[in-house]
């Protein structure tokens, strides 16, 4: 039987090593998902999901899904994509959208009502952020997540149309390598995420290398411009290094 925890937003969780195997990390239920009770369990190795006929429920699983920062997967045709120019990657520019793409991407989600005011609150608190893929002015891709310390914790993707998700997924890693956030937290493992690159790390290793991340200061605060900024600038390097590597021919 799992513990529920109390009411008060500071409320301790229970220790994650008492997290059930089956089903794999179920540690808690109940609670709020106050700003201060996410930040919490996220420092903790911990996050909620759940379906909306469901109380909210704590997960900490044996095995954490990451990507490392500076190895995202880059088929040779994902390459092409991204040097075309087809995508324009903004930031912060339309979480709430992002948010609500991902919430009715799936058949039967787990981004209720309720998880898209809570993580909209810490957009609006500057812990949640969101990458967007457009083409034209549609937005047609997207991820978002949480930003504490120098680690962000990727929540759910969208993809309207082949390779957004991936473009915008691969631009967020490229992005946090020049930042010095060295992971990707992205919670469970799939096939699709396995496949793009991510690597599975047990428990135990993810909270020994969150814990030094979590000590850094936040980045705070609306992304737009420093990812604007930051993407620009490795946009120009890639196109110095390709006129270089032309020269030399």
């Amino acid at each position: 039987m799992i513990p529920r925890l109390g009411s008060r937003p500071d409320a301790p969780f229970p220790p994650v090593d008492r997290a059930l195997s089956e089903p794999d990390g179920l540690l808690a239920w109940g609670g709020d998902l106050s700003p201060r009770r996410l930040e919490t369990a996220y420092r903790s190795g911990i996050f909620p999901w759940y379906s909306d006929d469901q109380p909210i429920l704590w997960w900490s699983p044996g095995t954490r899904c990451v990507f490392d920062t500076a190895r995202p997967y880059v088929s040779s045709r994902l390459a092409r994509t991204l040097r075309s120019g087809r995508f324009r990657v903004t930031a912060d520019t339309a979480f709430d959208a992002v948010v609500e793409a991902c919430a009715h991407s799936r058949g039967e989600t787990w981004i209720t009502t309720e998880m898209r005011a809570a993580y909209g609150r810490m957009h609006e608190l500057g812990h949640a952020h969101s990458l967007e893929a457009w083409v034209n002015d549609e937005l047609v891709g997207g991820i978002y997540g949480l930003s504490f310390g120098r680690l962000f914790f990727g929540e759910s993707m969208f993809s309207a149309v082949s390779d957004a998700s991936k473009v915008a997924l691969v631009s967020l890693c490229r992005v946090l390598h020049d930042w010095d956030f060295p992971w990707l937290d992205a919670q469970v493992p799939s096939g699709h995420l396995l496949r793009m690159g991510a690597v599975n790390m047990p428990r135990a290793e993810f909270l020994e290398r969150q814990a030094s991340l979590l000590e850094a200061t936040s980045r705070t605060g609306r992304w737009t411009a420093d990812v604007a900024d930051t993407l620009a600038r490795q946009a120009r390097l890639a196109g110095n290094q390709s006129v270089a590597g032309a020269n030399c021919t």
